[in-house]
């Protein structure tokens, strides 16, 4: 494993933040209109990852603090990822003590189930405000349930290699 001499001073904390800036800056990264379903729902993940990780720190006041704060850098309807991310945030604090015992596969199936659910609130509220989601709208459940190993296996790293949480 590599050393990273910055990460016991970071805190927990410090460390959820950190994680959560890098995701919103892959989830602003521009990406070509086609592939643009391809995009993992990245700040999902990572929220669904510390809420699994460090259930005192990260719970649904933090997924809707973070979701408005999505909200408000995507231009997306004010209050949308709140609330979705609250209700993934809510799901994961219910079932993170059996989930985080499963294989890394049965995992990102559950993740994928979670994220579902989120995106089909999404739709819901889209459809209900008059605007249709884009093509591929549910795509972004499978590229992310794909991810979910690897991110996982990284966040786990980084937070053993703290010595924080």
């Amino acid at each position: 494993m590599v050393r990273l001499p910055f990460l016991p001073r970071l805190g927990a904390s410090g460390l959820v933040v950190t994680s959560l800036i890098l995701a919103f800056v892959l989830t602003l990264v521009p990406m070509p209109q086609w592939a643009a379903f391809l995009r993992p729902q990245w700040v999902a993940l990572v929220l669904i990852y510390w809420c699994m990780a460090t259930p005192q720190l990260v719970g649904p006041g933090i997924a809707w603090m973070v979701g408005l704060l999505l909200d408000a850098l995507t231009g997306s309807l004010l209050g949308l990822h709140g609330l979705v991310l609250a209700t993934v945030a809510f799901v994961t604090g219910l079932s993170y003590q059996r989930v985080r015992m499963a294989p890394l596969p049965q995992q990102a199936l559950w993740v994928a189930a979670v994220l579902l659910l989120g995106q089909i609130i999404a739709y819901v509220v889209l459809v209900l405000v008059q605007r249709g989601p884009e093509p591929g709208f549910f795509l972004t459940v499978a590229v992310s349930a794909l991810i979910w190993p690897w991110l996982f296996l990284v966040l786990r790293d980084l937070r053993r290699a703290s010595n924080t949480v």
